[in-house]
């Protein structure tokens, strides 16, 4: 999954893994962690819950069973982490990119959403909107890869039916 926060990647995330009994790795819980364990917030510790997640995702992979990892993947070298990953373990790798096509609506999503990540704070729209400035164009390795784009303006069935019908092709 890819997207900026509050962009429906969590959301949709959760529905196809319990449509398809898949296991989900998030990025932010992650961190969240990190944070909890007292790594300063000065520290790389976005960087960190990417290899911590590559390192739960492999595990997984490696015992025969899919996964979903949820991350903003917002620049190359983080997309492309997942395609090695896949790539060494013999799997393949699709991404699910979501965006929300109404700001306003994006906008109200992310300032209404409460999750229990106590060490990590919320993103702030003006963080989102430099995220948007900051968002990499799809090239590299993930650039060649399958890849969905769902606005999450449709219904969360239609948007869990697209990806679906995209996993199983």
């Amino acid at each position: 999954m890819a997207g900026l926060p509050g962009s429906g990647k969590s959301t949709v995330a959760e529905q196809l893994a319990r449509q398809w009994g898949i296991a989900v790795v998030s990025v932010d819980p992650l961190e969240s962690a990190i944070l909890r364990a007292g790594i300063d917030d000065d520290q790389p510790t976005g960087l960190a819950a990417y290899l911590v997640a590559e390192t739960i995702a492999d595990a997984v992979l490696r015992a025969g069973q899919s996964i979903i990892v949820d991350a903003v993947n917002a620049v190359a070298p983080a997309r492309d982490q997942w395609v090695m990953l896949g790539d060494r373990i013999g799997v393949e790798v699709r991404f699910i990119e979501t965006f929300c096509s109404d700001a306003a609506v994006h906008r109200q999503r992310l300032e209404e959403r409460r999750r229990d990540l106590a060490h990590l704070a919320e993103p702030t729209w003006h963080a989102v909107e430099q995220s948007l400035d900051e968002y990499d164009a799809w090239s590299g390795l993930a650039g060649a890869r399958p890849r969905l784009t769902l606005d999450t303006m449709a219904p969360l069935p239609e948007l869990v039916e697209h990806a679906s019908a995209f996993l199983r092709s």
